[in-house]
C-alpha cells in the first residue's frame, strides 16, 4: 500500500470513496471531494489526472486494501473445522460484493482497456482460489466434503451469484420478503448468501454430522 500511495492519495481516495458510496460516481462532483477533504480543485488534477482516473485509483486502492483485509481474515479462521472456513469464506465475498456494489459498473467499462486493473483482479481472484482451494482438500481428508469441486468454480459460482443479484435488483426484489427501500440490500444480501451456503455446500457433498 505504502509503496503505491502516498498518505495524501489515501486521504483524497477515502473521502471520494465515502462520498461515492453515498452518492454514486455520477452524483459526486470533483468540488464536493475537494470540499470534504480540504484541498484545492487543482490537486486532483496533480494526485491523479482526472476524475476518472481517479476512479482507477481508487480501484487499485480498494483491491490492495481488501487483499489485506482477507489475507487477516484468512488467518483468523485457518484452524477452524473445513466446513467453517468455508461458512465464513462465502459470508466475507458476499458482503465485500455488496459493500463495494459501487465498483462493479465502474470495473466492467475500465477491464476493457486498462490492464493494470485486469492484473490487480487477477491477482485478487487468484488469492481466494487458493484458500478455497485448501480448504476444499482439508475438508475432504477429513472426511466431511464428499467431492472435489474445483476452488475457481466454486468462487465463479459465488461471485456470479451476487452480481447478478446486484446488477438486477428490478427482478430480485420481486422475491425478497421484509423489504423496504431502506432494508432491501441487507435482505437481499441475507437470501444470495443463504442460497449459496445450500448451493455450495451441496457441491462439495458435505456430510453433517
Amino acid at each position: 500500500m505504502k509503496k503505491k500511495f502516498t498518505e495524501k492519495q489515501i486521504h483524497i481516495l477515502d473521502i471520494a470513496e465515502e462520498l461515492i458510496a453515498k452518492k454514486g460516481y455520477e452524483g459526486t462532483s470533483v468540488r464536493d471531494i475537494c470540499s470534504k477533504a480540504n484541498i484545492n480543485v487543482a490537486m486532483i488534477s496533480y494526485y491523479f489526472g482526472s476524475k476518472e482516473k481517479m476512479m482507477s485509483y481508487l480501484y487499485q486502492y480498494r483491491v490492495l486494501k481488501t487483499r489485506e483485509n482477507f489475507s487477516e481474515f484468512a488467518d483468523t479462521i485457518k484452524d477452524g473445522k473445513p466446513e467453517m472456513q468455508m461458512k465464513e469464506i462465502i459470508k466475507y465475498i458476499v458482503a465485500q460484493l455488496f459493500r463495494y456494489n459501487y465498483f462493479h459498473g465502474f470495473v466492467t467499462q475500465e477491464l476493457r482497456h486498462t490492464e493494470n486493473l485486469k492484473d490487480e483482479l487477477m491477482d485478487f481472484y487468484q488469492l481466494f482460489v487458493k484458500k478455497l482451494d485448501e480448504v476444499i482438500k482439508k475438508g475432504v481428508t477429513s472426511g466431511v466434503f464428499t467431492f472435489t469441486p474445483k476452488p475457481e468454480d466454486i468462487l465463479t459460482t459465488i461471485i456470479g451469484s451476487t452480481l447478478f443479484v446486484i446488477r438486477n435488483r428490478n427482478f430480485y426484489e420481486l422475491y425478497v420478503p421484509n423489504k423496504s427501500e431502506e432494508t432491501y440490500s441487507k435482505e437481499a444480501e441475507k437470501k444470495v448468501r443463504m442460497n449459496l451456503l445450500m448451493s455450495v455446500f451441496a457441491i462439495l457433498g458435505y456430510a453433517a454430522d
